[in-house]
């Protein structure tokens, strides 16, 4: 029977380690003295009784019926044991995988040492019941919602919002899981390296630059797992990382346990919007974080807009320095889909780009895109593009990245096997995603799905849509997981969409524009004082109404030439007279 106490000693053991115990107990030891043998009368009379007993007992197992009736006893008590126990046992150990808290402490060697390649995330060891959905209760209005088809407005003809039933803020509330939901993966570790090298193309000392086998590696899903995940040169996120973060503020941040919104503005690219119809349950117990770059930060201080307190409305700013990237909407990936290492505590997050507005309630929110569904990440698909071929042309045909290295990205994943999409992928809906919002709960397969899109967009271009199901369908090849992808139009009903700074300033200089045009200028300007213009000149007279000569003729012959007259004597006598005439001057 000892041997049997200490084996439900070491199995009680097993939730808390012997370093642990030893520690609730001075010096951290347990140590036991030898003592003189001291025995007084009474307790020899007792050993006297005992031995007697002992003898008797012997005695009679020796006797075939009592023995093979004491021999029935131990093996009842025996079987009892077994089954009782042992069932139990097994029916903790079934309740499913145990619940995730993240933290960026480091595990112990063998010898008590620090590792240098590794942050892990540690795992509770009490095991809990995880989440398996609910449906709503009969009656509902939402339980037989239909969405109605779109308003015949020929003249808007671009995406638009839809209605969405969303439960009230309280029942919402209410039906928030207590568990986790389940992952395939229990212990997600990261990276770790002072010292990285580039070996092959892509890739960024933020990120580690993976090689090709480490990445194909990180595909290959199992229990525990050690990826790169950014934030490779520290132990902690935004310590001497790069996308550095003071201790105040990051602080403030692991105390954040329950829901978190966040956004991020950099290269001062977009307005800062307040969140609207926030209950105040969620004012009180819901997170909202905005990063900001320093250049954002000295735009907003002189606008007024932030002030010595780093809160303006219910965003709490966080200012983030050392940038890992030159590129804005690369460093606004980093919070996108690392929002886990960031905020080590927290159960569940909105992420929405700096452009957005966010108009309902975040528990309403979260009921109806995650929990309602039973998903551990949930994205509205593209309301236009489904295809990551299509998706890539429209990316080329707005100067969205260099034209060359989309190609390469999708010449990659071609020989990877990537096809355009068909309805063959059902009940996958849609390739491309509109990325602007992501809805998720922190457990370690969501966690992973972050990482290995971040990975991507690292190595490639920066155009996650491009990079998204690749990810996606290589996890869904090795285990039954997979994103919960919802319409555009439902996003657009808790989001409102603006527009960026350079934008917004092109579109006020057509408004102003159009409300004063500028004149025409078809002529100078006339001078105030001048002369009044000479009056215009005459018209010229007429031409006289003479016909004109007749034509000459071939037998007409040209005019004679007459000689001038000579001075003194006349032609007299060349005159001739004619007969009859007389002379009126004689002699």
């Amino acid at each position: 029977m000892s041997g049997g106490s200490l084996g439900l000693g070491l199995r009680t053991g097993s939730y808390g380690s012997l370093q642990q115990i030893n520690s609730l107990l001075p010096n951290h030891s347990v140590s036991v003295s030898p003592s003189p043998p001291f025995i007084n009368r009474k307790q020899a009379k007792m050993l006297k009784e005992k031995e007697k007993v002992y003898y008797w007992l012997c005695k009679a197992i020796g006797r075939k019926k009592v023995g093979m009736l004491f021999l029935a006893l131990v093996s009842t008590a025996v079987f009892v044991w077994v089954v009782y126990v042992g069932k139990g046992e097994d029916s903790v150990a079934r309740e499913g995988p145990p619940s995730i808290r993240l933290s960026t402490n480091k595990t112990l060697n063998s010898n008590g040492s620090l590792p240098t390649n590794t942050v892990q995330d540690t795992v509770a060891t009490t095991p809990l019941k995880y989440f398996t959905g609910y449906t709503l209760p009969p009656g509902n209005p939402c339980e037989s919602f239909a969405l109605p088809p779109p308003p015949a407005d020929r003249k808007r003809i671009g995406p638009r919002p839809c209605p969405v039933c969303y439960l009230d803020q309280e029942q919402a509330m209410s039906l928030m899981p207590d568990s986790p939901s389940y992952s395939p993966v229990n212990n997600l570790t990261y990276v770790y390296e002072e010292q990285s090298s580039k070996t092959e193309f892509g890739g960024s000392e933020f990120g580690g630059y993976p090689s090709l086998k480490q990445r194909e590696d990180s595909y290959d899903i199992r229990d525990s797992m050690n990826v790169h995940c950014g934030f490779v040169k520290g132990p902690r996120p935004g310590h001497g990382t790069g996308f550095d973060i003071n201790d105040a503020d990051f602080s403030e941040m692991e105390q954040c346990k329950g829901i978190v919104v966040a956004s991020a503005i950099f290269g001062n690219y977009d307005l800062l919007q307040q969140p609207k119809n926030v209950s105040e349950a969620a004012k009180r117990d819901v997170c909202f974080f905005m990063f900001f770059d320093e250049e954002t930060e000295a735009a907003m201080r002189n606008a007024s807009i932030l002030g010595t307190s780093n809160k303006v409305g219910l965003w709490r700013i966080v200012v983030v320095r050392n940038l890992p990237y030159t590129d804005s909407r690369r460093n606004g990936k980093v919070p996108k889909l690392l929002l886990h290492r960031l905020f080590p505590n927290v159960r569940y997050s909105i992420w929405m780009d700096g452009k957005l507005e966010l108009v309902e309630d975040p528990y309403q929110i979260l009921e109806r895109f995650l929990w309602r569904a039973n998903a551990s990440f949930a994205i509205s698909r593209h309301y236009k593009r489904f295809d990551v071929f299509v998706e890539a042309e429209a990316n080329k045909a707005a100067a969205k990245y260099d034209n060359a290295s989309i190609d390469f990205q999708i010449e990659f994943y071609k020989k990877e096997g990537l096809t355009p999409y068909t309805l063959a992928k059902l009940p996958i809906t849609s390739d491309v995603p509109e990325g602007c919002v992501i809805i998720r709960e922190h457990v370690p397969i969501s966690n992973l799905f972050g990482c290995l899109w971040f990975n991507e967009v690292d190595r490639f271009t920066s155009r996650d849509q491009i990079s998204f199901s690749t990810v996606r369908d290589n996890i869904r090849k090795k285990v039954d997981w997979t994103v919960s992808m919802f319409l555009d139009c439902e996003r657009r009903n808790f989001v409102v969409q603006g527009y960026h700074k350079d934008v917004l300033a092109q579109k006020e200089a057509q408004r102003l524009a159009a409300i004063h045009p500028p004149p025409l200028l078809l002529s100078p300007p006339l001078p105030l004082l001048s002369p009044p213009p000479p009056p215009p000149p005459p018209p010229p007279p007429p031409p006289p109404l003479l016909s004109p000569p007749p034509p000459a003729t071939q037998t007409e012959n040209p005019p004679s030439r007459r000689n001038p007259p000579r001075r003194g004597r006349g032609r007299r006598r060349n005159r001739k007279v004619a007969a009859g005439t007389i002379d009126a001057n004689p002699g």
